[in-house]
């Protein structure tokens, strides 16, 4: 009895490995909103690393973040080095590019798990409105595709994303 219990538990834990297997390479996660401003004014909340950590919501999960800034205060070059709680970890994020309707950042995450991946923000406007797009995309290492198993990325990070944007959204309207 106890063998044949043994034997359903490595045939269960095989089946997870081999699942995890054939999950995607990579990851995506995004979310959109509409924005009562023009790009330029939007353009200046995200180029911004400090304009950005303060509607930043992974910034405010941790109120006793440290973080340094480093390199210019905006555009490519410009720098926040993080050592937060559990829930933000450790890491940096770095502005890479910088057009009026494209913001691109590298972001490397050292703790709670490494990782490296590309964050992007578009603005696009749409009449009166800028259409902002917020994604972050990346390889999904094995590791990644076993936790992926049990949490929902694209739902974690999204409802994080769509905070955010919702805090942008109120600041640059306000503006």
């Amino acid at each position: 009895m106890l063998k044949t219990i043994a034997l359903i538990a490595v045939a269960g834990i095989g089946l997870v490995l081999i699942a995890a297997a054939f999950r995607p390479d990579t990851f995506r996660v995004q979310r959109s909103v509409r924005i009562a401003a023009p790009p330029a004014t939007i353009h200046a909340w995200i180029n911004n690393v400090q304009q950005m950590n303060s509607w930043s919501p992974f910034v405010k999960k941790d109120p006793s973040i440290k973080g340094t800034y480093r390199g210019p205060a905006a555009g490519p070059g410009a720098a926040y080095d993080f050592d937060g709680n559990g829930q933000v970890g450790k890491g940096s994020v770095e502005i890479t590019g910088s057009t009026p309707e494209k913001i691109t950042m590298k972001l490397d995450m050292r703790e709670p798990m490494e990782g490296h991946n590309v964050i992007e923000f578009s603005l696009v406007p749409q009449g009166k409105e800028t259409e902002v797009t917020w994604a972050m995309h990346g390889p999904s290492p094995y590791i990644g595709k076993l936790v992926g198993l049990v949490f929902n990325m694209d739902k974690m990070i999204g409802r994080d994303f769509e905070a955010g944007l919702a805090d942008l959204k109120a600041r640059a309207e306000r503006a």
